[in-house]
């Protein structure tokens, strides 16, 4: 079984969190909408059913066509990505910091 993410541990295993998570660990990537889906191990229904809140927030963007396929990746310049991505970042701090209390 695979160990959850920090932030799927804090926040739970709804699809819109697993497909943020996916996201924001593959950060500076781009995916189809299928591959997101897999990646973030959800239904592709269930990705549609979350992509418009994703799109419309600006939460991701369109990088590349390539001929009737789409490729998106994490808006990392949109504000509630930032908020996202700090607390990401915020959380593997408390971990390695714990990692290190424990250790001693």
């Amino acid at each position: 079984m695979t160990e959850k993410s920090l932030l799927i541990q804090l926040v739970g295993e709804a699809p819109l969190f697993k497909i943020m998570d996916f996201l924001v660990d593959n950060k500076g990537l781009d995916f189809t909408k299928e591959e997101i889906a897999d990646g973030a191990g959800i239904s592709r229904a269930s990705l549609f059913n979350y992509w418009n809140v994703l799109e419309t927030r600006g939460i991701v963007k369109l990088t590349r066509k390539q001929s009737k396929t789409s490729f998106y990746t994490l808006n990392a310049a949109n504000p509630v990505t930032k908020r996202i991505l700090e607390l990401e970042t915020t959380l593997i701090r408390q971990a390695m910091e714990t990692q290190e209390i424990e250790a001693v």
